[in-house]
């Protein structure tokens, strides 16, 4: 998926908040704190909490598209069970992210594929297929670390794959057909140098979360961070919650509706301290018995989550929940640990 080569560089810590400090990041990679010993399985405070720049945000058919960056930063990716650390390599200049969402509902759309280009003034190109992101602070996103060559004008051009996921009520038919946007901004490295960077001293390593971003947009909207309903907020008769890996699962019966003929299974898997969904995680259950495979779907209230019909459904039986797949989503520090040993989960 990367086509650059990556450099891995951890310094020496240093404390305080570094907003506008232009002389200290000769390099960002050689001055990121270091990563924190013993972290505990679940999500924990990291080592620093970065602002954000917004660059700008557009339309395109039923979505809307927004661009942001902030510093160059580790994050782990993760395949199967197992997570890799990705460093700040040399020429990174900025943590480039994206976020897709619904321009009516508001609902993060997930498992669309992204792909990103930057072109400068004189005509140097950059693209990429971002990775799928998890963080604190933004929730699902997609993002990398990304070259600039310089201060300049850019244009930065995105890319949304289709989604063929299950979508339900005002969302079928929608998102199913590739998407683009452009938006022109200005870089400067000062600029950049002035996104406050704070090391979280007395906090770091500690189990919990940083408080999610809500990020106001040049148009006066407020950028979603893909927030799960509250359990009790779901359509259907409740199976109640449980926790596996430090994700928190509810689960609910729907019967009739537009889910379908037959009752439907809902799960809606999300983060424990701030409530954010949790995708690109493979699900099954055993209900009464009889195995079923949980699907990934987009539904205008209740946003991501997994689901399957299931005949004569009833909060009566007993359900178990396997987490067959862990979130394969790349994890911003913080979530690394988390959401990779997840035990079967009995309702």
């Amino acid at each position: 998926m990367r086509r650059r080569t990556l450099l891995g560089a951890v310094g020496v810590g240093f404390a305080g908040s570094l907003a506008g400090c232009t002389d200290l990041f000769e390099t960002t990679a050689s001055r990121e704190p270091p990563v924190v010993e013993n972290r505990p399985s679940a999500s924990y405070i990291p080592t620093h909490q970065e602002g954000m720049e917004m660059v700008g945000m557009a339309n395109a058919g039923d979505l809307t598209v927004g661009v942001m960056y902030s510093w160059p930063h580790r994050f782990w990716t993760v395949q199967g069970r197992q997570t890799e650390r990705v460093d700040v390599g040399r020429n990174d200049a900025i943590h480039l992210m994206v976020s897709v969402w619904d321009a009516e509902s508001g609902v993060t759309i997930p498992s669309s594929g992204v792909t990103v280009e930057t072109t400068d003034g004189d005509g140097n190109r950059e693209e990429e297929v971002v990775y799928e992101m998890l963080s604190q602070r933004m929730g699902f996103h997609y993002g990398d670390n990304w070259p600039l060559p310089g201060d300049g004008s850019y244009t930065v051009r995105v890319d949304v794959g289709g989604t063929n996921i299950r979508r339900f009520g005002e969302f079928e038919g929608k998102f199913g057909e590739p998407a683009s946007v452009e938006l022109e901004f200005e870089y400067s490295e000062r600029e950049r140098n002035d996104i406050p960077y704070t090391i979280l001293e007395d906090r770091q390593g500690n189990p919990g979360a940083l408080e999610a971003m809500e990020m106001e947009m040049p148009n006066g909207a407020t950028m979603p961070v893909g927030r799960a309903p509250a359990p009790d907020a779901l359509p259907g008769e409740s199976f109640g919650t449980q926790t596996s890996g430090d994700a928190v699962f509810a689960a609910s019966a729907v019967s009739g509706g537009r889910f379908g003929d037959r009752p439907y299974l809902l799960v809606s898997p999300r983060t424990p301290q701030n409530g954010l969904v949790i995708p690109s995680m493979g699900l099954s259950a055993t209900v009464g018995g009889t195995d079923v495979a949980l699907e990934a779907a987009l539904d205008p209230e209740v946003g991501f989550h997994y689901g399957a019909n299931v005949e004569g459904l009833s909060t009566d039986d007993d359900l178990e929940l396997v987490v067959d797949t862990p979130p394969q989503s790349a994890r911003h520090e913080g979530f690394e640990t988390a959401f990779l040993d997840m035990p079967p989960m009995t309702f």
